[in-house]
């Protein structure tokens, strides 16, 4: 195998360290940090780049710290534990910037300093943990890096403070319920609200279930108010919900975005950095700009991040979304909060059309990104202001490049927010105007 001694110069998307080759080729190398001089091994080449294994550590960059999770390096949740937090931050923002250069082709991208999280660990509100073995051999864990394999893990830094050992918690109760005969377990999640409130789904395939004595037993172990059974069916990714079944408390978790109360039930998507996610929020509706006498869409709403408060600030609020689940919620929660908006149920690519004149939308699509047909809705809609929030610069940066071209949007300017403090992954509001 070919070694070489490199420098590392900066982080990709994905986690990796790039360096250049002698011969001038990038080799990405897991588990560096720029700054590092370092000895790696080539694994993987091809005619541009190069994929490398880190060999030895020759002198470390000024921006490389010591992880604390004992689980860091084989739990493929965080990547980037080992840089220091402003490093994070430099390179994230270099990420989406490069991504739109070199995607969307804009020479001198408006794209502002990333927003940090105000907290740098314990700042997740939720984790899924996969399911290994049955019986008393269960594991809860995340995935291996690189890998599809478990990493079995008692604590997650991730969590609030005194929420940690939930995992180890969490896997004990569920390797007692299998020997009880419990079987056919998909994950777990586990959810912590700013207020201390927790609640532990548990996904199955169909089937009996000691749903008095689960109910118990996860309790007892977790504190959890509220647990729910979510039965699925088909293979992994694709996967479909048919049922929730409530076994104790009141169904669903609750947490706040400022003055805003959200009840969220198992299946439905929320941001999982409470406070960063109150940021964001606030940033996408100042580049929305609504007054009381605006027409606006929030699509993909979700449970009503964003339609609350353009429903207390426009004149006429519709929020489109297409899953059963969420949109109970959030009609729950507009209900809840006393504010008036029409719900539209539908894949966003499909209502718009019949959505009449609108004077600006807000846009939350999953990380792939908007969808052909909803491309072409929204040129088709020529609404004056959009306002995209989006967790993928990449495909962010390919979606403003097509409503560039097909519809003559400018974007006025991007806001990076980091939601994922230690991961490589970004949140990016930005403000398009038609031209």
């Amino acid at each position: 195998m070919e070694r070489a001694r490199v420098t590392i110069e900066s982080l990709a998307h994905g986690g990796d360290g790039v360096a250049h080759l002698p011969d001038g080729r990038a080799v990405f190398v897991s588990m560096s940090c720029p700054g590092d001089e370092v000895t790696l091994e080539v694994t993987e080449s091809h005619e541009r780049w190069a994929r490398g294994r880190l060999v030895s550590l020759d002198t470390p960059g000024p921006d490389r710290v010591t992880p604390p999770c004992p689980y860091f390096g084989a739990c493929g949740g965080c990547q980037w534990q080992h840089v220091a937090y402003p490093r994070q931050l430099h390179e994230k923002r270099d990420t989406l910037v490069q991504s739109l250069r070199r995607i969307a082709r804009l020479e001198d991208p408006l794209v502002g300093p990333v927003v940090p999280s105000p907290a740098e660990y314990g700042y997740r509100n939720k984790i899924e943990l996969s399911v290994s073995g049955e019986g008393r051999s269960l594991q809860l864990g995340f995935a291996r890096a690189g890998s599809t394999d478990l990493v079995p893990v008692d604590t997650c830094l991730l969590l609030p403070r005194g929420a940690t050992g939930l995992p180890g918690s969490l896997s004990g109760a569920l390797r007692f319920l299998g020997s009880r005969g419990v079987q056919d377990l998909v994950r777990a999640t586990l959810r912590i609200s700013t207020s201390g409130e927790r609640s532990v789904d548990i996904w199955t395939t169909a089937g009996p279930f000691p749903r008095a004595l689960a109910a118990k037993v996860i309790a007892e172990a977790t504190g959890a108010r509220t647990i729910t059974r979510v039965i699925v069916r088909g293979p992994g990714a694709k996967r479909d919900v048919t049922r929730v079944e409530v076994l104790a408390g009141p169904g669903a978790w609750a947490e706040s975005l400022g003055d805003d109360r959200y009840l969220v039930s198992a299946p439905s998507f929320f941001q999982v950095n409470t406070a960063a996610a109150t940021a964001l929020r606030q940033t996408a509706l100042e580049m929305l700009d609504c007054d009381g006498s605006m027409r606006v869409a929030d699509l993909y709403a979700g449970v009503g991040t964003f339609t609350l408060p353009m429903a207390r600030a426009a004149g006429e609020t519709i929020a489109v979304e297409g899953s059963k689940h969420a949109l109970l919620d959030l009609r729950r929660n507009l209900d809840r909060a006393r504010l008036d908006a029409d719900v539209a149920p539908g894949d966003a690519a499909h209502v718009l059309e019949g959505l009449g004149h609108l004077d600006a939308a807000l846009i939350d699509p999953p990380r792939s990104g908007l969808a052909d047909a909803a491309i072409r809705a929204l040129v088709g809609a020529r609404i004056a202001r959009l306002v995209y929030v989006s967790c993928d610069p990449a495909t962010l940066a390919r979606d403003v490049k097509r409503l560039a071209e097909e519809a003559g949007y400018v974007p006025r300017r991007f806001v990076p927010v980091d939601l994922f403090p230690q991961t490589y992954h970004l949140e990016t509001a930005t403000l398009l105007e038609s031209s």
